[in-house]
């Protein structure tokens, strides 16, 4: 398994199958060519079997740290070691960016994701809700 970065629209587009929606182009432009906008890609032989993608965020009294946007692995792909493969790529790619730290919000009960990110050694602190706003 190799793990690269995604440039191209292309490359963004040809991994559409992970994405919970088709990769509008113009938005994989714009995603790909933002500061801290990061989208790492796992490829297996000729297939792209997996992401991650992060952002940047900053806050004035706290500097940066990244968010773990999303993770996804293809079905035939998965119990290999790959989402936990891109989320520690992800982290590395945080700490070599200054980023104090990483977080990620998780689904109620999405077991899979969970044991992927505690297998990366993240840990929750039991001190986190999330709240959305639908636009």
């Amino acid at each position: 398994m190799e793990i690269r970065r995604a440039t191209t629209v292309t490359e963004v587009v040809a991994a559409g199958h992970l994405f919970d929606h088709p990769a509008r182009p113009e938005w994989a432009e714009r995603f790909l060519t933002t500061a801290g906008h990061h989208l790492l890609l796992a490829h297996e032989e000729d297939a792209v079997a997996g992401f991650v993608s992060g952002v940047e965020t900053v806050h004035p009294d706290k500097g940066t740290e990244m968010f773990l946007y999303e993770l996804a692995v293809d079905e035939p792909y998965r119990r290999r070691g790959i989402g936990r493969a891109l989320v520690l790529r992800l982290a590395a790619l945080a700490r070599e960016q200054g980023c104090y730290g990483m977080w990620v919000a998780v689904d109620v009960g999405n077991d899979v994701a969970l044991a992927a990110y505690r297998s990366a050694g993240g840990k929750d602190d039991g001190s986190c809700t999330v709240l959305t706003w639908e636009f």
